[in-house]
């Protein structure tokens, strides 16, 4: 399995941006074949190193999930509506 996390750091936090990012997100859910799993959470602790948002998505191997960051429901309903909200981002990809 390989496993796919990013951290999402909001230009404006609060309760109601952090809801439309994870609903972003989740358009992805059942849309991409290659997707296997995806977790979306909203921080709930909020110290100065905490991020916003986290994103836990599974698949069969790291070939999938390059077809997942170029498939049009990624790039077109999510990448494209985050980029007003999101500041910055940071990932890890492993093998699992």
């Amino acid at each position: 399995m390989f496993v796919h996390v990013v951290f999402f750091k909001l230009k404006e936090r609060n309760a109601e941006n952090m809801e439309k990012v994870k609903n972003i997100l989740m358009r992805v859910d059942g849309k991409v074949p290659t997707l296997n799993t995806i977790k979306v959470g909203t921080d709930v602790v909020g110290s100065d190193r905490s991020y916003d948002v986290a994103l836990i998505a599974t698949f069969d191997s790291r070939e999938d999930m390059d077809a997942y960051q170029v498939h049009p429901v990624h790039l077109n309903e999510v990448k494209a509506n985050l980029k007003s909200l999101v500041s910055s981002s940071v990932s890890v990809d492993f093998n699992s």
